[in-house]
Parts: C-alpha cells; sequence; structure tokens
C-alpha cells in the first residue's frame, strides 16, 4: 500500500508515519516547515518532499498511485490565526480544498482530515458530533470550513473522507517553545530548565488530553476499515474521555508554578464524547496523561 502524508515531519504526522512504515507502507510525506517548532521530524526511510500543500502544480503528481492520505498539515495555532486570520484561512481552509481536489483527482481510497475539537466552542461538555459548532476565533472557523469541504467531497464527488476532532493531544515530539505549544510539553520543558510552571489563567480550565500516537492509531484503524458507505464525510472526536484541570496536570510535574493572564478565543472546558468513533472503527485510547507524564518524569 502507498500513503501519502501531509505534515508528515510535524508532531502529528511524524507518528502516522512512523505507524504506515511498521505495516509496510510506502509514504510519501509533504511537509514545508511551517511552524515556530523547534525541530521537524523528517523520516529517511520515506520519499521526503519539502512542498507547500497549496502549490497545485508541484504537489499534484505526489498523489500519483497512492490509496491513503493522512491531512495533518495546518496552521495550528490559535495566537497567529487571530494576528492574521487570512493565512489561516488559506492554510487550513483552501489547503485542505487543494489536497482533497489532488486525492480526487489521483483516485485515492480514502482521506483521514486532522481537525479540532475547538469546533465545540462554549458547549457544554461532554462534547458529542452532534453539538452545535461555536467557533471562538479564526483557527477553528478555517478548520471547521475544512470539515465541510472533506464532506462535500464526499457527497458530491464520492470520495471517502473520514474528519478527525482531536482534543489536547500530548506525547513525544510535542512542540516545547512559543505560548501556543501544548501545555504539557511547556511544563516539561520547564521542569527541565529548572523553571517555574507558567500556568495561563487560573489553572482550573479542563481538557481532554489524548495520547499521539493513540491518535495515530485512529487515522491508521480509520484507514483500513471496512466501514460502511455512510461512515464517511462525517465527523469523529479523538479524546481520552476525561478531562484534567491545567492544575492537576501542573502538580504531576511540579509544585513551583506561576500564573499568567488568560487568553481570549478559548474554551473553559473540553470533555470528548468517544462513543462514535469506538462503534464505528473500533478505536478506543489506551495511554493515560498521568501515566505518561509520570513515566516523563521518574524515567
Amino acid at each position: 500500500m502507498k500513503s501519502l502524508v501531509t505534515g508528515g515531519a510535524g508532531f502529528i504526522g511524524s507518528h502516522i508515519v512512523d505507524l504506515l512504515l511498521a505495516m509496510n507502507h510506502e509514504v510519501i510525506v509533504l511537509d514545508n516547515e511551517y511552524s515556530d517548532n523547534e525541530k521537524f521530524n523528517w523520516n529517511d526511510k520515506v520519499e521526503n518532499h519539502k512542498v507547500d500543500i497549496c502549490d497545485y502544480d508541484t504537489t499534484r503528481p505526489l498523489y500519483d498511485g497512492v490509496d491513503y492520505v493522512f491531512h495533518t498539515a495546518a496552521e495550528a495555532r490559535i495566537g497567529p490565526a487571530i494576528a492574521d486570520p487570512t493565512n489561516a484561512v488559506h492554510i487550513n481552509t483552501l489547503g485542505t480544498c487543494m489536497v482533497l481536489q489532488c486525492a480526487r483527482e489521483a483516485g485515492v481510497q480514502k482521506v483521514m482530515y486532522s481537525s479540532t475539537s475547538s469546533a465545540y466552542g462554549l458547549n457544554e461538555p461532554p462534547n458529542s458530533e452532534d453539538q452545535a459548532e461555536d467557533c471562538l476565533n479564526p483557527y477553528s472557523v478555517s478548520k471547521i470550513a475544512g470539515e465541510k469541504i472533506c464532506k462535500m467531497y464526499t457527497d458530491l464527488f464520492e470520495l471517502p473522507t473520514v474528519i478527525f476532532r482531536y482534543f489536547n493531544v500530548f506525547g513525544e515530539r510535542a512542540p516545547t517553545k512559543g505560548q501556543y505549544a501544548p501545555v504539557i510539553g511547556i511544563f516539561l520543558r520547564q521542569k527541565a530548565a529548572g523553571e517555574q510552571l507558567t500556568i495561563v489563567g487560573d489553572g482550573e480550565q479542563r481538557r481532554d488530553f489524548v495520547y499521539v500516537k493513540d491518535v495515530a492509531r485512529a487515522n491508521i484503524m480509520a484507514a483500513i476499515s471496512n466501514a460502511e458507505p455512510e461512515a464517511y464525510g462525517q465527523v469523529y472526536n479523538v479524546g481520552s474521555g476525561t478531562n484534567l484541570s491545567v492544575n492537576q496536570i501542573a502538580s504531576f510535574i511540579s509544585d513551583d508554578v506561576t500564573y499568567l493572564p488568560p487568553r481570549v478565543g478559548e474554551a473553559r472546558n473540553s470533555l470528548a464524547n468517544i462513543e462514535k468513533i469506538h462503534a464505528t472503527f473500533g478505536w478506543r485510547p489506551q495511554v493515560s496523561v498521568g501515566e505518561w507524564i509520570e513515566e516523563q518524569v521518574n524515567g
């Protein structure tokens, strides 16, 4: 089998690449290193292309002969999206349409799209896929527009798509720099440097934390599944089904904390209802955030 991963040198995409290689897939990675990550995870066992997903002429031939596309490339930071909404829309909405059109023209079997739980906004948790969207910032608007384009490509062009709404992803290779990096990565970096942990707001905001290798496994299970046709073009939550406060996460790592002003455009609490993805693709998370952090801190 042959798979293509956009954003395949990034945090989540590189873990999908690892699983595909373990399954003996031929893998193509598209990544233009668009982020402030301190390190990109290029794998020398795959065919790597440093290209922009919006560049049709360059990328279109790379989709030929591909069975599965895993689309993780994105402007994934809320702050920069607020500062420059047009760029977020260009990458997340137009870029997604470009990926889908290339996949359609190449006869790809299935496209897995990485979306976001920020679609739920201020909806009361637990968040289920049938809740109304409540986008609080340009990032979530641009990603949810990508969801709708996926559904349209399924409904109109019969290209099977699977739309994943990730909750707070943690794990190896997570970005650790910049104020919008995932909080666990920031805390572990601060702990290693002997610094105070910086908590935004009062720390009582609760998040559903899901392990990156569980996220990668959800992508693979959906790709190789024999689900009924009506399963495609639909949204699936990818979370743990539990949530913890940021203060609780910090307590696993250090008691030396300081508090920063709250940020605008972010929900107070998130919690995934994961019944739909389990019923459709048989997926459940396997690694808890507390266990993983304990292993990182104590070895």
